[in-house]
């Protein structure tokens, strides 16, 4: 939970830039520094634009995602949120687990990235 509040956070600074017309810069930390996905993440886009970087998005447990009629949504602080079908990034999931990218601004959650992990 306090990894999504402070993704969220994260979101919310990056918010005027979004409502400006702006592309979002990622934050990198450096915890990832020495990952061998790093490039791969920090390469990852969908029609909405950059994800930035496995510093920005998370992991969402199997329960909290669903795909139902071609479509997925995903739950956010207790919420089910819409993942727009542009959101969705269609490259193999290198990563395997589902992970999201939340954009929080004034007009609610938006997804700026989503990619479907194996459900396994």
């Amino acid at each position: 939970m306090d990894r999504l509040k402070l993704s969220l956070r994260g979101a919310l600074l990056a918010a005027p830039l979004l409502l400006w017309g702006g592309s979002a810069l990622g934050r990198d930390d450096g915890r990832y520094a020495d990952s061998p996905l790093k490039p791969w993440f920090d390469s990852l886009r969908s029609h909405l634009g950059p994800c930035c970087s496995d510093a920005d998005g998370f992991a969402v447990a199997d329960p909290d995602w669903e795909s139902h009629n071609g479509h997925y949504r995903v739950r956010l602080d207790g919420e089910w949120v819409e993942v727009p079908d542009e959101a969705v990034i269609t490259e193999p999931n290198r990563a395997g687990r589902t992970m999201v990218w939340p954009v929080k601004t004034a007009f609610g959650v938006s997804i700026r990235c989503f990619m479907p992990g194996s459900m396994i």
